[in-house]
């Protein structure tokens, strides 16, 4: 919790917004403690934090990446297929009253919609960001099994033939990139166990799940 803490007060302040925010950061951990989550929970959000942290100093506009980690999974319905807008669309309502300037307001909405991962990151804050949101499939292998664990609870919903085929298109669709990460330290430090992680899992999902 400290770490939360601090991490909201830097970023709150750094993005130049009213009071201390302390209401909104206590939603927000409400929102990331809902019940359907699983994955794209607390613990994640933590983790994305954290790393944040250690690589806080490759950013352009730290406080922007920062207080959009805080929002990138705000809202997470795993039925839903706008999710990111939905969070950058709190984003945006929150930080309007709270005094931001619109620029900032539109780059932290880029940024977390960026975690769509629909298309490469633009410009080096989206691809730190992403790459954080991505570090889990370089995570050392316990880790990494534990996550595809949680992913499958959160589409428990999904019939198992199904979830298999689905999952594995879009493990196939990041293994397929030239590069999973976009930064060099990300690259440098999880790019070959991201690999080793997504061919295991792909494997496994193909005799299936």
């Amino acid at each position: 919790m400290n770490m939360l803490k601090s991490s909201w007060r830097r970023c709150w302040c750094g993005i130049g917004a009213y009071g201390d925010g302390l209401d909104l950061m206590q939603r927000l951990l409400s929102a990331y403690e809902e019940p359907q989550r699983r994955y794209h929970s607390l613990q994640h959000l933590v983790e994305c934090l954290d790393l944040f942290t250690h690589h806080m100093g490759q950013a352009r506009e730290p406080t922007e990446v920062e207080i959009a980690l805080w929002f990138h999974d705000a809202v997470y319905d795993v039925k839903a297929t706008d999710n990111e807008e939905q969070s950058a669309a709190w984003a945006e309502e929150e930080l309007t009253v709270s005094g931001v300037k619109p620029e900032r307001i539109q780059r932290v909405k880029e940024l977390i919609l960026a975690t769509r991962h629909s298309v490469q990151p633009h410009g080096h804050d989206q691809q730190l960001l992403v790459d954080i949101d991505l570090a889990i499939l370089g995570a050392p292998t316990d880790r990494f099994d534990t996550y595809e664990a949680q992913v499958r609870a959160e589409y428990e919903w999904v019939p198992e033939v199904l979830f298999c085929s689905k999952r594995r298109d879009i493990l196939r669709g990041f293994l397929t990139r030239h590069s999973i990460f976009a930064t060099n330290p990300f690259r440098h430090e999880r790019e070959e166990q991201a690999r080793a992680n997504l061919a295991r899992s792909i494997e496994r999902l193909a005799n299936g799940c």
